[in-house]
């Protein structure tokens, strides 16, 4: 298995907006209040143009097989950045995957100059919840920033530390 990553490109869209709705449904979670119905899930290509983000997919023999980003959302203080759209499609959770990418994303985020890393999701993912706590995620008692995602329920901050 040889599994590549790389910056999302243009074409890349449709796949990973599948892989992102079909993981909502695939919990119950394609609800209003979830990147289900964010209109930047089927266009996620021109949403990481901004400055302070970057979204990378996971590539296996041609086949996007995830993805997460980091973005600068609203309302976050100057020095945090969201860990978003992390999704994998179902063949390929709990190999490691996941957390190979969310290290990059904390790794780009310090290289970046942000200080945390804040992150929405809800109690029905919680095989990913359990993965955030094992990387140093810790939970708030209350949203931060303003991310549109109302549906969600468990938030949390990861502190980068310095190198």
């Amino acid at each position: 298995m040889s599994i590549m990553v790389r910056e999302i490109q243009l074409q890349d869209n449709a796949a990973i907006a599948v892989i992102i709705k079909r993981s909502l449904e695939e919990f119950g979670l394609n609800i209003p209040g979830t990147a289900y119905f964010d209109e930047s899930t089927n266009r996620l290509y021109e949403s990481f143009q901004i400055s302070g983000s970057k979204y990378y997919v996971a590539v296996e023999q041609d086949e996007i097989i995830g993805g997460v980003g980091i973005y600068p959302s609203n309302g976050l203080p100057e020095d945090t950045v969201e860990l978003v759209k992390m999704y994998l499609a179902p063949a390929h959770r709990g190999k490691g995957l996941g957390k190979m990418l969310m290290q990059k994303c904390i790794a780009l985020a310090g290289e970046l100059g942000y200080k945390n890393i804040y992150l929405e999701s809800m109690p029905e993912l919680a095989a990913a919840v359990s993965a955030y706590e094992k990387l140093g995620f810790k939970l708030l008692d209350q949203p931060i920033g303003d991310t549109g995602h109302y549906s969600c329920s468990i938030w949390m901050l990861y502190t980068i530390r310095p190198e």
